[in-house]
């Protein structure tokens, strides 16, 4: 009987990161308000496309102006894989910090040029193609924000509780979503539709100039994750040329999908069905609301409101239980209840009183609260530090913008060819079981390490504790750990530099 060999890789505490919380609160804070201010501009704008038309086209039909506007909407998922390529390769290189701040930056100050823009009074047709522009630009700041923000989060959060931390991303997406949708609101009942053309529909996008403001001092403020910077300081001493000191061996967008193409795939296929029924409920209900079910404009935009707010306060929730029991186990559950519950929602938001119509939008939400939050942690461990930022990018942003993005304009685009209105159902119920299937290919990431990155952990105690217990943790995967020398010296000098977690 032969022994079995003794295992040369070992942990150390000093291997281990500790998380400060301190600098973790700083990361999530200046992370979600990125995300808050991109879903406040899809619910602004996608809720002022019926205003904006006469402003930017008044001379062409209303139903040319509210193509034009649909069709400007949609530049913005254009853009965003040319973002998510270009901010993810670039915040894989100069780190996360960096690239999520100049992502703001272009957001915002995007965002409020929209509110700055002359009419067709002032430019003619030069005004409407200003606008395209504003929309393109903001399209690319977001194709690299998302995608850089739950990497960002990742890499800050102790193992244990990743899925939790990361979770409070998507709420302040809703949340933002829903506060856009609110000051839309609130202006077309207080100022009315002539006001909104003239003036009004300004107000809104102008807000994001101070909140934008607000928003890149906190994002300025947070600390690059130690995990990254150590790894980014080790490949700038192994990627030289001992005797020239030339950069070797740099992968670009190409090389990244080449390396990393089946999880790439598979959490295309992942964001592409949980993304399908998040936009249904977002961008498609108000739509479906007042087209189909003979709600007025405002109405059709209020009744979203509490069930998006109720559905982002939940989101932490699903992200803890994520930690619990495993992503896959969640994952699932959104998965199998879109197939279960699509057809109840259609029909009871068809009997047509306010209650009714509530309740189906409730059912909707409840996968979307289950599947959409959670893939934010789920998918980032997917792949290796070095690469992180820029596979995620390409994956997230290139389903979204095939899938999410087209959501509204396929299903509106089923219920005209057939004249079915339970058409959205079937369409999210086959999504749903796509997403079943897949989940099954997908690695459990819960509770364990970053692959690429060392363990992290709560505090210094529970460090000791998994050097202690390393040989029998089932969680702790050796062979993805970077047991390299440069990376352990670029780390030692990196924590030397901050200090342990209470330090400063």
């Amino acid at each position: 009987m032969t022994e079995r060999p003794l295992k040369t890789r070992r942990l150390r505490v000093s291997d281990i990161n500790v998380v400060n919380h301190r600098t973790l609160k700083k990361a999530l804070g200046g992370t979600i308000v990125g995300n808050t201010m991109e879903w406040y501009d899809v619910g602004v704008f996608g809720y002022l496309i019926t205003t904006m038309g006469p402003v930017f086209l008044p001379e062409a039909d209303r139903a040319v102006q509210n193509l034009f506007l649909l069709g400007t909407f949609g530049a913005t998922f254009i853009a965003r894989p040319l973002g998510g390529v270009f901010f993810g390769w670039l915040g894989d290189k100069i780190g996360r910090q960096k690239v999520l701040a100049m992502t703001l930056m272009l957001m915002a100050a995007a965002t409020f040029a929209v509110g700055v823009l002359p009419g067709y009074a002032v430019l003619g047709i030069w005004a409407a193609v200003l606008l395209v522009v504003t929309k393109l630009v903001q399209g690319f700041s977001t194709g690299g924000e998302y995608a850089g923000a739950t990497t960002f989060v990742c890499e800050h959060s102790p193992d244990k509780r990743r899925g939790f931390f990361v979770s409070f991303l998507d709420m302040g997406s809703y949340l933002g979503f829903a506060l856009g949708a609110g000051v839309v609101s609130a202006l077309q009942l207080t100022l009315g539709q002539d006001q909104m053309e003239a003036w009004g529909w300004r107000i809104p996008f102008l807000v994001a100039g101070p909140l934008g403001i607000v928003a890149i001092y906190f994002r300025m403020k947070i600390e690059e994750s130690p995990t990254f910077q150590a790894t980014l300081e080790a490949e700038e001493v192994s990627a030289r040329h001992p005797e020239t000191g030339e950069v070797i061996g740099a992968v670009g967008p190409v090389g990244i999908f080449k390396a990393h193409w089946r999880p790439i795939v598979l959490a295309m296929i992942l964001v592409a069905a949980a993304n399908t029924v998040a936009y249904a409920l977002t961008s498609y209900m108000p739509t479906y609301l007042t087209s189909n079910k003979g709600y007025d404009e405002i109405q059709g935009t209020l009744l979203t409101i509490p069930v998006l707010v109720a559905m982002a306060l939940c989101i932490p929730l699903t992200g803890r239980l994520s930690d619990r029991i495993g992503r896959r186990p969640v994952l699932w559950i959104g998965a199998i209840s879109t197939v279960v519950l699509s057809i109840p929602a259609f029909l009871v938001i068809s009997i047509g009183t306010v209650p009714a119509t509530l309740l189906g939008l409730a059912l909707l939400a409840f996968p979307v609260a289950f599947s959409v939050a959670n893939l934010a942690s789920a998918l980032p461990a997917l792949f290796p530090t070095e690469h992180r930022y820029a596979a995620m990018g390409i994956a997230y942003n290139f389903a979204v913008a095939i899938f999410g993005g087209t959501a509204p304009f396929i299903i509106a685009a089923l219920i005209e060819a057939t004249g079915n209105d339970m058409m959205p159902a079937y369409y999210l119920m086959a999504m749903g079981a796509i997403a079943a299937v897949t989940i099954y290919f997908l690695p459990e990431s819960a509770r364990r390490h970053l692959p690429g990155s060392m363990p992290s952990v709560d505090s210094e105690e529970a460090a000791r504790e998994l050097v202690a217990t390393q040989d029998a943790n089932p969680l702790l995967d050796m062979d993805t750990l970077p047991f390299d020398s440069s990376y352990e010296a670029a780390r030692a000098a990196h924590v030397g530099h901050q200090g342990r977690p209470g330090e400063g």
